[in-house]
């Protein structure tokens, strides 16, 4: 079976596909396009989870993001939906963090 097709016009027929031989190039190779970031550019990093509050990334993903492969950012954000529970819990306001810090 040839590996490329091409359209010839014939003359009484109108256009017909025929083999084309094979070159031996490889095929064009269309890269994938990379997983966009989950950044929103609300970048504040909770104290005790340690996770940014707009995209809940750790700082060492946000840091690794662009070296990361398109699999290592969808396992990223198929794990984001989770942490988003560390954030919802209240801390005490003022009181919360004056009895952490034991004044």
């Amino acid at each position: 079976m040839p590996d490329t097709w091409s359209w010839q016009s014939g003359e009484d027929d109108g256009p017909s596909l025929e083999a084309q031989p094979d070159t031996g190039a490889p095929a064009e190779f269309v890269p994938e396009e990379p997983v966009p970031s989950p950044c929103i550019k609300i970048c504040v990093v909770h104290s005790e989870a340690r996770i940014c509050t707009g995209c809940l990334r750790s700082l060492e993903e946000i840091a690794a993001w662009p070296g990361m492969s398109n699999d290592e950012r969808r396992a990223v954000l198929a794990a984001l939906p989770d942490r988003g529970a560390l954030l919802k819990r209240r801390r005490g306001g003022r009181a919360g963090r004056l009895s952490r810090n034991g004044d």
